[in-house]
């Protein structure tokens, strides 16, 4: 089995928040979390729209800052930030499949088409800090363009400290399994990512020589799975009392006119296979405030509020 400091937590956009990682760090102080990608352009110019932006790292520990874009210029300046925020290592985007970043902003995944520019990128990011850089990318662009070896030889010439890679193509999306290929002899270390839920998932990728594993959508709802996975917890006694913190962390981030709506995901992820969930949903689904949320938690999950 891994260590603590070889399981990681995957960036997912639009779940990997401040508020989440706080849980996940609860349960996991010592595993590194990546946090939500960032975009470059909106990082440097500081849009204010985007509270991401402006997310310290002092306190979050073993901390990884995800950026993307296709400015090799503003993705160093973009590092550089974040070096000064506290992030502990950067992780540049090679991988997001989504149209807008990976066709529409020619970043992401489409730098597996385009080695130039990816190599321009992970050289003048690595110049820019003094804290370790990382890619994260796939398998490639198709099944007929499954070149993420010869991208990660150009990331060891350019300095980069480890890969992540993730067991799809882009054309595939989050489709089919994820098909993690036995690791090659590369010089840095390669983590596995894609599909990986279980102890069993984690010793498959171990078995194929992989150095660590990162864990992504097997988050979804279960904050602690990592903790849980290296042995250091178990699942909550009472989720609900979870689900509250959660929310709350939420609403103190957020405010709670935003935190109510983007909040029913997640709850909805938290209920997911328990008796009644459905309605459960359907109910958190038409709630626009705070406190009718909270009384619906615990109404479901037998908790009481503080």
């Amino acid at each position: 089995m891994f260590t603590d400091k070889q399981l990681f937590a995957a960036p997912l956009a639009g779940i990997t928040d401040k508020p989440f990682r706080r849980l996940i760090r609860s349960f996991s102080p010592k595993s590194p979390i990546l946090t939500e990608m960032i975009s470059c352009h909106s990082l440097v110019e500081g849009h204010k729209n985007c509270l991401r932006n402006f997310d310290r790292y002092e306190d979050e520990g073993l901390i990884g800052a995800q950026i993307f874009g296709a400015s090799p210029t503003l993705m160093a300046e973009s590092a550089k930030i974040l070096q000064d925020l506290g992030a502990k290592w950067i992780d540049i985007n090679m991988g997001c499949p989504v149209p807008k970043v990976a066709t529409k902003a020619g970043a992401g995944a489409f730098l597996m088409q385009d080695h130039k520019l990816a190599c321009k990128i992970m050289g003048q990011v690595v110049k820019a800090v003094n804290i370790p850089v990382s890619i994260k990318t796939r398998l490639g662009w198709d099944e007929k363009s499954k070149n993420w070896q010869d991208l990660v030889k150009i990331a060891v010439d350019c300095g980069i400290s480890f890969v992540t890679l993730h067991g799809r193509t882009r054309a595939q999306l989050y489709n089919g399994p994820a098909q993690m290929p036995e690791k090659p002899d590369l010089p840095i270390p390669i983590i596995a990512n894609g599909d990986i839920k279980t102890s069993s998932d984690i010793e498959k990728v171990q078995n194929l020589g992989y150095d660590g594993a990162m864990i992504g959508r097997a988050l979804f709802g279960k904050p602690w799975l990592i903790g849980c996975l290296l042995g250091s917890c178990k699942e909550p006694d009472n989720i609900g009392e979870l689900v509250l913190k959660h929310l709350n962390y939420a609403i103190e981030y957020y405010g709670e006119k935003t935190a109510v709506p983007m909040f029913r995901k997640h709850a909805a992820w938290y209920s997911a296979g328990l008796p009644n969930s459905a309605g459960f949903r359907i109910k958190v689904n038409q709630i626009n405030n705070a406190n009718d949320l909270k009384m619906a938690i615990c109404e479901f999950w037998g908790c009481e509020l503080d």
